[in-house]
């Protein structure tokens, strides 16, 4: 089934199909969002204060301006739950404040935070040529961080210009102005393990159990347009993440539909987990097959992607011939060392079963080499 035929089931199908799904098919291609530039603007420094010091009844005394604040910065931070299509595409940090009497100095302007999901890659932009400049970071760890644009430096108050000849000086300084580049931001999701399926496989129902991660769900295609990534806590106290990224379907290698966009969160993640749907549509592959296209299109795509340690889960096993696309899927199993096993939606106990799964599927992945 490919793509447009897929949009086109999805508007005739669920409560809600003839309005939302004919939307979100056709928004999908312009809404994802893994790859964006901005503008980001530090602050300016404060300027220097031109003051001195005054008592009633008595001269000018000598100068007490103080110096300016430094402005602020423009800092980006990993952070769980953050999307790339939340950030706007200009950003500024706040000015310093100017100098006070007194040699009382302004206070540094305020950062400008920009939180991006964990796993995304910082490069230069050249705007003139329109290229993509060297990276400046890479934010692979939830909270690590990089100032990309530092704020001006405060001007000096007038005290700083006093000398024996002009003891009383009224001149002082500008701020400083604060850095202005343009910047690439590219995503590929960071995840220990990564859910791989066609479209409305159940992927994000397994998630949401087995995780923190509230990912959109629902009973028709194109649920997920954008990865959700989500923290498993295992019985020793250990943590593993989990993503949960949007449905492939034959012809994603060839970059049919948002194919390249999709396969390229997969290259971050450590290991595979195959949510098969058992109780697939008449118009749609069985379960084996499906597994041979999903295995066939990474293979394309990244044949590296061939060595990664993976794990089947039969889904949908409360529904009709689950149980029999079952049995035919054990008898392939001796093509493949790794194991099986079935999930029921919404049924905890086995699905805490597969946490319990993964949790040794992650130990086994740490004594490799």
């Amino acid at each position: 089934m490919t793509y447009s035929e897929l949009e086109a089931y999805a508007q005739k199908t669920g409560p809600k199909a003839p309005k939302y799904l004919g939307e979100l098919a056709q928004e999908q291609r312009i809404r994802y969002v893994d790859r964006l530039k901005i503008q980001v603007q530090a602050g300016t420094g404060g300027s220097g204060s031109r003051a001195f010091d005054r008592e009633k009844h008595k001269a000018e005394g000598p100068p007490t301006g103080g110096d300016g604040g430094r402005g602020g910065d423009v800092i980006i931070m990993a952070t769980d739950n953050a999307q790339l299509n939340r950030i706007g595409p200009s950003h500024q940090a706040l000015p310093g404040e100017s100098g006070g009497m007194r040699g009382k100095s302004g206070k540094k302007g305020d950062d400008k935070l920009i939180r991006v999901p964990p796993g995304t890659l910082v490069y230069h932009y050249i705007k003139p040529a329109r290229k993509i400049g060297k990276i400046l970071a890479d934010l692979d760890e939830e909270g690590s961080s990089i100032v990309v644009a530092k704020g001006g430096g405060g001007g000096r108050g007038n005290r700083h210009f006093a000398t024996g000849a002009n003891r009383s000086p009224r001149n002082s300084e500008e701020g400083g102005q604060g850095e202005r580049r343009w910047l690439y931001l590219e995503l590929k999701t960071i995840a220990d393990i990564g859910l791989v399926g066609f479209p409305n496989a159940g992927k994000s129902s397994l998630l949401a159990v087995v995780s923190n991660a509230k990912p959109r769900i629902a009973s028709f295609p194109f649920t997920t347009i954008n990865p959700y990534v989500g923290v498993v806590e295992l019985k020793d106290f250990t943590r593993t993440t989990v993503a949960d990224l949007p449905g492939l379907l034959e012809g994603a290698s060839e970059n049919v539909g948002l194919g390249h966009e999709f396969l390229r969160h997969i290259e971050r993640t450590k290991a595979l987990c195959y949510v098969l749907d058992m109780s697939p549509l008449e118009n749609q592959p069985d379960p084996w097959t499906t597994f041979q296209i999903l295995r066939e299109e990474l293979r394309v795509y990244n044949a590296s992607l061939m060595q990664r340690p993976f794990i089947l889960v039969a889904n949908k096993m409360d529904l009709p011939k689950s149980q029999e696309n079952l049995e035919k899927l054990k008898k392939r199993k001796s093509t493949f060392r790794e194991r099986s096993f079935p999930s029921w939606q919404k049924r905890e106990k086995v699905l805490k079963d597969s946490k319990n799964r993964s949790d040794a599927s992650s130990k086994e992945r740490e004594r490799r080499p």
